[in-house]
């Protein structure tokens, strides 16, 4: 072979053993901003409490819910600005992607957190699949937010 093509490859491979490492060194540092969140979460769950408003409760359920967003580390790359989730801006904002995921990827949200068709997720999916019930809990939590 000739260098070039050589050179290519190599630098092809260094370039994807990085990339599996940023995704597998995210999740560990994502979980001290999560004992951190939760804490929050109790704090503003007991405040909703106290207030009594519906519109905080209904705050709450959402921020209860998405614990799996932050497990999984959904949010260290997107947010879901409609349940006022912040996250990471690499991603897109996942606030109507129950409702557009089909359209660009040709199959409904539940399938293509099975096997996404995208090289992204297919790459931080498939090193940490979910399962079954995790699956529904995201979807559940994205059709909430499609509908405010």
């Amino acid at each position: 072979m000739n260098k070039p093509v050589i050179h290519f490859i190599i630098s092809a491979l260094i370039g994807l053993g990085l990339g599996y490492a940023a995704f597998d060194l995210i999740p560990a540092n994502d979980r001290q901003d999560k004992e951190v969140a939760v804490t929050e979460e109790s704090k503003s769950a007991d405040t909703a409490k106290e207030n009594a408003e519906p519109a905080e409760t209904e705050t709450t359920a959402a921020a209860g819910e998405e614990n799996i967003l932050k497990s999984k580390g959904c949010l260290g790359c997107h947010s879901v600005e409609a349940l006022n989730l912040k996250g990471g801006a690499t991603g897109p904002d996942l606030s109507q992607a129950f409702k557009n995921v089909e359209g660009k990827h040709g199959k409904p949200v539940a399938e293509f957190l099975k096997e996404p068709t995208s090289a992204v997720m297919s790459g931080v999916i498939g090193g940490n699949p979910l399962s079954e019930e995790e699956i529904n809990q995201v979807v559940s939590i994205l059709k909430e937010a499609s509908e405010k």
